[in-house]
């Protein structure tokens, strides 16, 4: 299989992978209206995540994890973890308010800007790649792109139940200014 083709693959299965995230946010902030928490909707999201997982690790027969290793693990290898819970939870508590185009736009840029950094500096154990004015400008690009988004959304008139209820992190109904 020739480099070319495996990149626009690879490319393809990511796009595949970010077109299922708006999916994540939508269905996620329902589960917390019916839960009554995001909370809870976080943990459950979660938990449904192992139970997929788990059948497939079984299925490719994974070898078991070396535990041994975890001692030994710098204390930013759990971020993954913790950037998990938060994007969820954050997720499902602003997609009602915000819609799912305007945080999913948002959710790019922070990821765009953060993977530059990661990428100059290395850190996280990454291989160090150089900011080329390119790639600068693409992000440039995704962030007018989000500016542009937010400019153009319509705005949304949160009600006082709703208002009162989001301070406690539920998640309420919103109606359309107009």
């Amino acid at each position: 299989m020739n480099s070319s083709f495996t990149l626009v693959a690879l490319a393809a299965l990511a796009v595949i992978a970010g077109a299922l995230v708006p999916f994540q946010s939508g269905s996620n902030a329902e589960l917390g209206r019916a839960l009554g928490h995001p909370l809870w909707a976080t943990l459950v999201s979660l938990l449904v995540s192992m139970l997929v997982v788990i059948p497939i690790l079984l299925a490719i027969q994974a070898p078991l994890p070396a535990l041994g290793a975890i001692k030994n693990l710098p204390a930013w290898a759990w971020l993954g973890g913790v950037a998990g819970a938060i994007y969820i939870s954050s997720a499902l508590i602003l997609v009602p308010r915000v819609g799912a185009t305007s945080f999913i736009v948002c959710v790019i840029a922070g990821q765009l800007i953060t993977s530059l950094l990661l990428d100059y500096h290395g850190w996280l154990n990454l291989p160090v790649r150089e900011i080329s004015i390119g790639r600068v400008l693409g992000v440039i690009l995704v962030l007018v792109g989000m500016v542009t988004v937010q400019w153009f959304s319509p705005t949304v008139v949160v009600s006082q139940q709703s208002a009162t209820q989001f301070t406690t992190g539920i998640s309420g109904a919103t109606e359309p200014k107009g």
